[in-house]
C-alpha cells in the first residue's frame, strides 16, 4: 500500500476533522495568537490526511499541546496556537495518522507506522516548517535523552541546546540539510552527511511502503529482546541509542528508497550510526584543542594548545587565548578570551563552584618558537565566567598567571576544582601536586608524598579526579600507578608496584570518578606523558611507530579502581591509545584515543543503564565509534545535552613546528547528559 495518500474515502471525514480542529485551536478573544503553516513530506511527495500535532515542553507545566490540524493533499497545514510565556519553553512537531471521533462512545485508531517530527526551538520559532524523514532523524539524535514515552521534555539548558544543535542538522522551513553539514569541516570531508542521509532513507522505505516497516521496526528492536518500535520515528530514536546494533541490516534498508542524498556508498565507512559533527568556531583559533569544561549554560570552555596559524607549516608558539564554544559551536560573546599570563594551555582546565575558569599554563609550543616555556609553564590562568582575566596578564618579561608560594607549579597539566573551591594542580614535570586553598594562590602548598626508599610516589602525575568524598585521584604517568590524597594531602591508597603492574597499568593518562567512589583510568600502555618543554618532537617520534600498519597496543586499557584500591582492567571497545576519559550521567565510561581516530564506550558501575547482558567494564559499542573527521584525541567530555565533545588535538601526521589538530569533534545526543559544570563524579540534570 502506498502510504504517501491514504484512501481517498476518508479524505472529506478527515478533512472536516481538520477544520474543526483548526477552529478549535482559537481563544474565544482571539488575542495573542500566531500561526505556524508547513507541509509534511516524504522527499517531494506530500503526505496527505496526517494529524500535525504543536507542542510546548521544559515549562514547569510539563508537555502541553498547543493545537494541531489534518494536512490537506498537498501535505499542507495551518496551526493556530499561542505561544507559552516561558524564554526557555520548546516547541516541537509531530506528524502521524489522527484519532478519528466517530461517536461519543466510539474512537478509532486509522493504525499507520509512520510519525515524523521536527522541533523548532525557542521563541521567536520559524512560521513555516517542513516535516520529513530529515527532521525525524535529526529529531531523534539531537532529542535523543529526553525522549520519556513518546514525549519529548526535560531539563535546562539540556532541553534548549539540544533543539538548537537540531538546527546544525536541518533547516527548518525546508526539512534539507543545513550549510553547515554539507560544507567543510563537515560535507564531504567525513561520514556524517552520507549516514544522515542514509539514516532518513531507512524511514523513507517505510514511509513509502509498508512492507518494508516491519523490516525497519526489527533492526530497530533494542538488543537483549527490547520492545520494537512501532512507528518510524521511535525507530530512529532506538538507533540513536544501539549505533552499532544491526549495521549492515540498516545499511542494506537505507537502500531501498534512495530518497535523499549523498547517502553512504558502503558500510565499510563507520561502525556505527552515529552522527557526529566538527566544529572550528570562527575558524582561526582551535589550534591544538587539549581538553573541555562546559559551565551551566552549557557552553564550551576549551583549553587550546598553540596559536592559530593560517599556514599549517608556520611555527606555531603557544595560544594565550582560552575558547568558548556555545553548543552550536559558534563563539560566545566576547571570546575567546586572552591575557591572565595564559600561555600553551595544555589538558588542564576546570571550573570553580563560583563559575571560574581555571586553566594550566603547560606552554605548549612548537619547535622553533623563539619564546621561553620553562618561564611561562609555571602558573595557571583564572577567568571569570564572562572571560575576564582575574590572574596578572603577562607584561614583557615579567610572565603573569597564578605561581602559587614559592613557585609550586611547573609545566602544570590536569588542574581540578573540588566542591570547596579548593584547586587541585598536577605538575607533570615537577612529580608533585600543587593545591590553591579555596582557590587562593597565597596559600599553595605542595603534595609530594615519598615511599620508604625516598622515591616520590606519584612520578609524572598527568591528571586529577574528585571522588564524592572530596578526595584527588591522581594518575602517575611514569610511576605506572594512581594514587588517592585527602583535601589536606595525605596519601590515603596507592595502587602501585607488584599490585599495579597485576592490574596492567602502563603509562596511565586521564581519570573519572563516578558516584559509587570508584575511578576509572585510561590507560595509555604507550604514551609517555608530555611534561616537558622538549614534548613534542618526542611525542612525534613515539607516535611515528604507530604509522605502520600492524601497529597493535596490547597494553591500552580501561581500569577500574574502587575506592579502597581494588583494582581490575578492561579491554577491547576500540581501545588503541587512550588518553582523556569521562563518566557520563548514567555512569558508563568514555574514552578518547590518541590513535585510531576512535572513541571508546564502557559499561559502567550501573548496569541498569546498559544493554541487557553486558556487565560492568563491557565495551557497549564493540569496536567503538570510529569517525574519519577525529585526529589524535586528548579529551573527551559529555554536555548537559548528552553531546560528547572530542578534541582533535594533533593532526595524524604531525610536524614539530606545528602538530596541532583544528577542531572539536561532537558526537551528537550519544550519551547520557551530565550537570554542568563538572565538579567531582558527574551528575545528571536536575
Amino acid at each position: 500500500m502506498n502510504r504517501i495518500k491514504l484512501l481517498k474515502t476518508f479524505s472529506l471525514l478527515f478533512l472536516v476533522l481538520s477544520f474543526g480542529l483548526l477552529i478549535s485551536s482559537c481563544d474565544s478573544d482571539g488575542n495573542n495568537r500566531d500561526t505556524i503553516t508547513g507541509f509534511v513530506l516524504s522527499g517531494n511527495e506530500p503526505i496527505e490526511l496526517a494529524e500535525v500535532t504543536l507542542f510546548s515542553t521544559g515549562t514547569p507545566r510539563g508537555v502541553e499541546v498547543l493545537g494541531s490540524a489534518i494536512t490537506d493533499e498537498f501535505g499542507f497545514f495551518s496551526i493556530n496556537f499561542k505561544l507559552p510565556p516561558e524564554r526557555d519553553a520548546v516547541i516541537y512537531a509531530t506528524a502521524q495518522s489522527p484519532i478519528l471521533t466517530l461517536s461519543q462512545q466510539t474512537r478509532v485508531l486509522i493504525s499507520d507506522s509512520v510519525r515524523l517530527a521536527t522541533v523548532l526551538g525557542r521563541k521567536p520559532v520559524e512560521s513555516e516548517i517542513v516535516i520529513n524523514e530529515r527532521t525525524t532523524v535529526a529529531t531523534a539524535y539531537a532529542m535523543a535523552q529526553f525522549f520519556d514515552e513518546g514525549d519529548i521534555d526535560g531539563p535546562s539548558p539540556g532541553l534548549q541546546n539540544a533543539s538548537d544543535i537540531l538546527t546544525r542538522l536541518v533547516e527548518l522551513d525546508t526539512g534539507n540539510t543545513t550549510f553547515f553539514l554539507n560544507t567543510f569541516p563537515n560535507g564531504g570531508s567525513t561520514t556524517t552527511q552520507g549516514a544522515f542521509n542514509s539514516l532518513a532513507n531507512m524511514l523513507a522505505a517505510c514511509v513509502r511502503d509498508e512492507n518494508d516497516c516491519g523490516m525497519l521496526f526489527e533492526l530497530a528492536t533494542p538488543p537483549g529482546g527490547g520492545t520494537s518500535p512501532d512507528n518510524t520515528l521511535q525507530a530512529a530514536l532506538n538507533i540513536a541509542h544501539f549505533p552499532w546494533h544491526h549495521l549492515e541490516e540498516l545499511f542494506d534498508l537505507s537502500l531501498d528508497e534512495q530518497v535523499y542524498g549523498p547517502s553512504l556508498d558502503s558500510i565499510e565507512e563507520i561502525t556505527a550510526w552515529i552522527l557526529a559533527i566538527r566544529y572550528i568556531g570562527n575558524g582561526m583559533e582551535l589550534n591544538g584543542p587539549g581538553n573541555t569544561a562546559f559551565d551551566a549554560e552549557g557552553n564550551a570552555w576549551i583549553a587550546n594548545n598553540y596559536v592559530f596559524r593560517d599556514n599549517p607549516l608556520d611555527v606555531a608558539c603557544g595560544d594565550d587565548h582560552v575558547i568558548r564554544l556555545t553548543p552550536t559551536g559558534e563563539d560566545a560573546p566576547g571570546a575567546p578570551y586572552q591575557g591572565g599570563g595564559l600561555y600553551g594551555a595544555g589538558y588542564g582546565i576546570t571550573l570553580d563552584p563560583d563559575g571560574n575558569v581555571w586553566v594550566g599554563n603547560f606552554a605548549f609550543q612548537g619547535v622553533g618558537c623563539p619564546l621561553d616555556d620553562e618561564a611561562r609553564a609555571q602558573s595557571v590562568s583564572k577567568f571569570s565566567p564572562d572571560g575576564i582575566p582575574i590572574s596578572p596578564t603577562t607584561v614583557g618579561e615579567d610572565i603573569g598567571g597564578f605561581k602559587g608560594a614559592g613557585n609550586t607549579i611547573f609545566f602544570p597539566q590536569g588542574t581540578v576544582s573540588d566542591n570547596d573551591g579548593n584547586i587541585w594542580i598536577a605538575s607533570c614535570s615537577g612529580d608533585r601536586v600543587t593545591q590553591f586553598p579555596a582557590g587562593d594562590p597565597d596559600q599553595a602548598f605542595v603534595i609530594q608524598e615519598m615511599d620508604d626508599f625516598d622515591e616520590t610516589i606519584v612520578v609524572a602525575p598527568f591528571d586529577i579526579a574528585i571522588d564524592p568524598d572530596g578526595n584527588a585521584w591522581v594518575t602517575g604517568n611514569e610511576s605506572f600507578n594512581i594514587a588517592k590524597f585527602d583535601p589536606e594531602g595525605n596519601l590515603i591508597v596507592n595502587v602501585s608496584g607488584e599490585e599495579a603492574v597485576e592490574a596492567g597499568f602502563n603509562l596511565p593518562m586521564g581519570v573519572a570518578t563516578d558516584t559509587f567512589g570508584n575511578a576509572w583510568i585510561a590507560n595509555s600502555g604507550f604514551v609517555t606523558a608530555p611534561c616537558d618543554g622538549n614534548s613534542v618532537p618526542k611525542l612525534i617520534d613515539i607516535l611515528s611507530l604507530t604509522l605502520a600498519p600492524d601497529f597493535m597496543n596490547p597494553n591500552a586499557a580501561l581500569i577500574k579502581v574502587t575506592s579502597d584500591g581494588e583494582a581490575e582492567t578492561f579491554k577491547g571497545g576500540g581501545l588503541l591509545m587512550p588518553w582523556g576519559i569521562a563518566v557520563d550521567g548514567g555512569s558508563n565510561v568514555w574514552l578518547s584515543n590518541f590513535d585510531g581516530t576512535t572513541i571508546s564506550y564502557f559499561c559502567g558501575e550501573d548496569t541498569s543503564n546498559c544493554p541487557p547482558g553486558l556487565e560492568t567494564g563491557d565495551p557497549i559499542a564493540p569496536e567503538g565509534y570510529f569517525f574519519n573527521g577525529l585526529k589524535r584525541s586528548t579529551s573527551v567530555e559529555i554536555d548537559p545535552s548528552g553531546n560528547v565533545w572530542a578534541t582533535n588535538n594533533w593532526e595524524i601526521l604531525a610536524i614539530p613546528e606545528n602538530p596541532g589538530g583544528d577542531s572539536m569533534v561532537v558526537f551528537i545526543g550519544a550519551a547520557s547528559p551530565v550537570a554542568a559544570p563538572l565538579i567531582g563524579p558527574p551528575g545528571s540534570p536536575q
